[in-house]
């Protein structure tokens, strides 16, 4: 299983491919194929049949069903806001010093793990 630095909810440029340079939302990440989806890029249409469903009692309409397919999670890039504008950047991973609170309430110097862009130097969440 790989390690991704890019995760749900990040914001990415998409570099490679015939929608290159679109900025979407990722919202679905998955390691161990080593791909991600992100909204609005890759959309395919998929045709269902109409089926019923005994547990819930319902019939499912049939039909042409749009959504994202997978991309190589290469091929996309974070994206940061910097002074207004989109820019986008690799990632860092580094340890950050914070305080940490146990739940009886005492406090204790602790480290995190924090990812840092690159281009600009900022924290991102």
């Amino acid at each position: 299983m790989k390690h991704f630095r890019i995760k749900k909810n990040d914001r990415v440029k998409v570099l490679t491919g015939e929608q290159a340079g679109t900025i979407g939302r990722v919202i679905g990440v998955f390691p161990s194929e080593g791909k991600v989806k992100v909204e609005g890029v890759n959309v395919v249409t998929r045709y269902v049949k109409a089926r019923y469903d005994p547990r819930r009692g319902q019939q499912t309409k049939g039909g042409a069903v749009s959504s994202e397919s997978k991309i190589d999670a290469s091929n996309v890039q974070l994206v940061v806001k910097e002074g207004g504008s989109d820019v986008p950047t690799r990632i860092a991973s580094s340890r950050k010093t914070v305080t940490k609170r146990r739940r009886d309430g005492s406090e204790y110097e602790g480290t995190r793990g924090v990812r840092t862009a690159v281009a600009t130097g900022q924290e991102v969440s």
